[in-house]
């Protein structure tokens, strides 16, 4: 399950989202589903641990830079800072996360990849904006995006999702992709990308309420590899 849920208290989409009214759908969300990983964009720390808290997953928060230092989320305080996330069902062994080399606007744009203890990888990632003062460096992020998730396929089975502020793919070769195209919201920029493992996938695009995304779900049957 891919989701962005703009939660920071700075941005112009989080008047939809009527805090905590946006917490309360993304854990409904999850109860109902039960997918095995979330990924998560735009997101708050204290608000994803109280979201793993209330649905029982492991979660791993990465925090990014804004205007050069750490970004505090508001409206209310309190609910720790601004970053991306991995919510898992089964633990989590070790994660790795780094800043793209490529950068413009306020935002510094990062990866993040989740190692569980099932021997799958999670990753995320929020690429730059179609804003023209960081435009320029989604094409930068994408190819980087793609040499990181071929080096991590390497060894092993790979899942990705994220907001790619994009239609093009970022998926390495050998990777399928899919998109929350049929979305009412922002239509395509959500992604989601699997390794060769991952089986008849398929995707739904469920309507959200209370974020400006909506929300991207894919199914696929993992088959061990020898």
């Amino acid at each position: 399950m891919q989701m962005n849920l703009c939660l920071s208290g700075v941005a112009g989409c989080y008047a939809k989202v009527r805090y905590p009214a946006g917490i309360d759908e993304a854990v409904a969300r999850i109860r109902r589903e039960r997918p095995d990983a979330v990924t998560v964009n735009e997101a708050c720390g204290g608000d994803l641990a109280t979201i793993a808290r209330r649905t029982g997953y492991h979660v791993r928060f990465s925090s990014v830079i804004y205007h050069g230092k750490l970004l505090p989320c508001i409206r209310p305080r309190g609910r720790g800072l601004f970053g991306d996330a991995v919510l898992t069902r089964a633990g989590i062994a070790g994660a790795d996360g780094h800043p793209f080399r490529a950068q413009a606007g306020p935002e510094q744009r990062q990866w993040l990849c989740v190692r569980t203890r099932t021997a799958v990888e999670v990753c995320t990632a929020h690429l730059a904006s179609h804003e023209p003062v960081e435009a320029s460096a989604n094409a930068p992020q994408c190819a980087e995006l793609r040499a990181v998730l071929a080096r991590r396929a390497a060894g092993g089975t790979v899942i990705f999702g994220g907001d790619l502020n994009r239609l093009p793919s970022c998926a390495p070769h050998g990777f399928w992709t899919l998109t929350d195209a049929s979305a009412r919201q922002d239509p395509g920029s959500q992604q989601v990308y699997g390794t060769g493992a991952l089986r008849s996938p398929s995707a739904r695009v469920d309507p959200a309420t209370h974020t400006d995304h909506d929300v991207l779900v894919v199914r696929a049957q993992l088959t061990r590899q020898r």
